[in-house]
């Protein structure tokens, strides 16, 4: 499965080497019930296909009239929805709710290979566009930046996909990857019993052969890499456990009563792994929403693995958003 906006970028690539005229429409502010974040968009063909969202649905089909009547920018430019109570009515956007959306036209090919290509080898990348031209700089960025206008400069960030690793085919694991899809997770699973193994029925899931330890080394878990252990084997989860919260990777649970994740960090200090490391941990996995099915043990995990997304996403903007002040202000200054 492919990151949403990935996909977005091979459909926009292959129109354009199809000949078509191809826009695309980026989400890059909200105000008050917007239906989608900062960074949502979609590819939008001349003849009004399109492919991804920035709106679930109430301003594509504008969207896909101004493509169809040559009404989109032919260059860049910012469009708003929104602004009046009659406008978010006439457009069917939730009450308040107003969004404004960076449009731009493609013009060739060499514009979308080196996004997919970050992509395609993990790496994050800023793309910045200068208002009203076709002036374009790649760079390097930081795990959490959101989508932003700096003044006449717009910045997107493209990311990998979001992934999981699941250490344990077992029943639970099987809830966790079937639901972790549907949210659009890249889902990885290591289990070295055979036995174990041979009973998994959840399609799309990639195997990873070896030892759990072994395949956290070799997968180099990254700040969009969560992890979780359901093995109820020490044997198993502890050795992963150990590389997992040495990585990047932005969550580490492990399941387990609250008496053998205590015994679980006692072992752990046996590894020289400091406080700060363990304290990474999640366990017991998951939020406490009094959860007993595997069903209902792999929601709770999964939100609270998107509770911890969200909230370094939140920190992350309100970073971006000091520093932007900042600048301006030293701008202002000299």
């Amino acid at each position: 499965m492919h990151a949403p906006e990935q996909e977005v970028l091979e459909h926009a690539l292959a129109w354009l080497r199809a000949g078509h005229r191809v826009h695309l429409c980026t989400v890059v502010r909200t105000w008050g019930s917007s239906p989608r974040l900062p960074g949502a968009m979609l590819a939008l063909r001349d003849d009004g296909q399109l492919l991804g969202s920035v709106s679930g649905g109430c301003i594509e089909d504008e969207l896909i009239d101004r493509a169809r009547e040559g009404r989109l920018p032919a260059v860049n430019g910012l469009l708003e929805y929104g602004v009046s109570r009659d406008e978010a009515q006439r457009y069917g956007i939730p009450c308040g709710g107003r969004l404004q959306i960076f449009v731009e036209q493609l013009q060739e090919a060499e514009q979308v290979l080196p996004i997919l290509e970050s992509l395609q080898q993990r790496r994050l990348i800023r793309r910045s566009v200068r208002l009203g031209t076709n002036e374009v700089v790649l760079g390097e960025a930081m795990p959490g930046a959101v989508a932003c206008l700096e003044d006449d400069w717009f910045h997107h960030y493209f990311g990998p996909q979001w992934r999981l690793l699941i250490i344990g085919a077992n029943q639970l694991g099987a809830m966790l990857a079937s639901m972790a899809q549907a949210l659009e997770f890249n889902v990885l699973l290591c289990d070295p019993r055979e036995e174990i193994r041979a009973q998994w029925q959840v399609a799309g899931v990639q195997w990873c052969e070896g030892m759990p330890d072994d395949v956290v080394l070799e997968i180099a878990p990254d700040a969009y890499t969560a992890i979780v252990a359901v093995t109820h084997d020490p044997k198993l989860d502890d050795m992963a456990l150990l590389e997992a919260l040495r990585s990047e990777a932005f969550y580490v649970g492990a399941l387990g009563s609250k008496l053998n994740q205590e015994k679980r960090r006692e072992r752990m200090r046996m590894f020289d792994l400091n406080d700060e490391e363990i304290g990474r941990l999640h366990g017991p996995v998951g939020l406490p929403i009094g959860s007993r099915t595997p069903a209902e043990i792999a929601v709770a995990i999964l939100a609270e693995i998107i509770q911890i997304r969200s909230q370094q996403r939140a920190a992350a903007l309100a970073s971006q958003s000091i520093a932007h002040a900042l600048s301006s202000n030293n701008a202002c200054a000299s």
